[in-house]
């Protein structure tokens, strides 16, 4: 008798918050149906899932979920192994700070310039990628990744010397740019070594196989080796 997955995450597949929600589900090994959702119509059943209109929506636990950050941390105080947060408050504390550094200012900062200007632009019919935005991204890109390598000579992981929810989040955004070839893994060794050690994790299988119609994967992007 097959089993009825109850669980339901809608989403877009190159969007960083969603991956995060994904690779914690994953790495948690919580089995759940994947459902593309085109957020930029703002449907009425989008809306009736999420009023702000946005991704990603985890259906679980009878319950319609939103916001990536406030999802993974039900997601651990529900299924606390593997853990994913530190038990302590400071471990606690730079996870959280690094998950906002990743979902706010490198959002802005990179993603937004690049993914956004490469990939929405074109999936939502919005215009063309603006050459300026493409420039910044591509500089500040450099200095985030600078970061993490300065960050990765004192730990093993990002924010400590375990794997965390920090390490979700960073590689949710990078694996999302590499989609696109947007990420010098030569800049940093540091960088390159945690993201291929990441990158091998059997939580990461699904996002390696996604294929976005209209922007074929890099044949380096699915590749444990690069």
């Amino acid at each position: 008798m097959s089993t009825v997955i109850m669980n339901r995450l809608f989403h877009a597949p190159l969007s960083p918050y969603c991956r995060k929600v994904r690779l914690s589900l994953a790495e948690k090994k919580i089995e759940v149906e994947l459902v593309d959702e085109k957020y930029w119509l703002q449907s009425g059943e989008l809306l009736r899932r999420n009023p702000a209109g946005k991704v990603p929506i985890l259906k679980m636990d009878g319950m319609m979920m939103a916001e990536s950050s406030a999802i993974c941390e039900y997601l651990e105080e529900k299924h606390p192994t593997p853990s994913l947060m530190p038990r302590d408050p400071k471990g606690r504390f730079e996870v959280r700070r690094l998950v906002s550094w990743f979902d706010d200012k490198f959002q802005h900062e990179v993603t937004s310039k690049l993914l956004y200007e490469r990939v929405n632009k074109k999936m939502t019919g919005t215009g063309y990628p603006d050459s300026k935005n493409v420039k910044a991204g591509a500089k500040a890109i450099k200095f985030h990744i600078d970061y993490m390598g300065w960050l990765l000579d004192q730990r093993r992981w990002l924010a400590g010397n375990d794997m965390s929810l920090a390490d979700f989040a960073a590689a949710a955004h990078l694996s999302s740019l590499d989609y696109i070839s947007d990420v010098d893994w030569n800049r940093n060794a540091n960088v390159k070594d945690w993201y291929a050690k990441i990158k091998s994790r059997p939580a990461f299988r699904s996002i390696l196989a996604d294929q976005v119609p209209g922007f074929p994967q890099p044949p380096h992007y699915a590749d444990l080796d690069f």
